[in-house]
């Protein structure tokens, strides 16, 4: 290693690597790290959003020992209920459905291993308000194949932004990556920004 810090983002998202690229900041690397992301008993959305992204820093640091690896982990949640990551336009319905009208909240947790082991995390909550959503709008978006791959079966960066009343809390946590946490828990475990 030639002495210059190295950024290593667990993550295969595409939203993540956009947004840390709106800090400046270019990852050496992207390791995606496979879980399981199964709610534990009784687990809240919350611990269940900060446990997945210090297992996915952890499981990356293990071959990065050099570098920053960040990782962060979204659950969207309707009270102790978890929405899933749709993986097919009836998951998205079924989201949809659960979220018309309603408000949810949406946890992001972020972790960060630096070179020598050192830890720093943090958890974002945002709440965020639906419209009253009707079933041609949600055939609309579940066939539009966006809300695919997105816990909650949403991304309020496209087409779902129009469904949100009102968001308390921040906006970049719920496409993925909260930008004001991240660059702060990076700059506080020595990065340089």
């Amino acid at each position: 290693m030639s002495g210059e810090a190295r950024l290593v983002l667990a993550s295969a998202s595409p939203r993540r690597l956009e947004l840390l690229r709106q800090l400046g900041l270019e990852p050496d690397a992207v390791a995606s790290a496979e879980l399981d992301e199964t709610p534990e008993p009784k687990e809240s959305p919350r611990r269940l959003a900060l446990r997945l992204a210090q297992a996915k820093a952890a499981r990356v640091a293990c071959s990065n020992p050099d570098a920053y690896v960040l990782a962060a982990d979204t659950v969207v949640a309707v009270g102790m209920r978890v929405l899933p990551k749709a993986e097919t336009a009836q998951e998205v319905r079924s989201c949809l459905e659960l979220l018309s009208g309603r408000n949810h909240r949406v946890w992001t947790g972020l972790a960060v291993i630096a070179p020598g082991g050192r830890v720093g995390s943090r958890l974002v909550e945002t709440r965020v308000q639906f419209k009253r959503l009707d079933g041609r709008e949600i055939d609309t978006y579940a066939a539009s194949g966006e809300g695919q791959g997105k816990a909650g079966g949403y991304g309020v960066q496209g087409r779902a932004g129009a469904f949100v009343i009102s968001l308390i809390g921040s906006y970049t946590s719920v496409v993925g990556l909260p930008l004001y946490e991240t660059f702060n828990l990076l700059r506080g475990l020595g990065y340089p920004s």
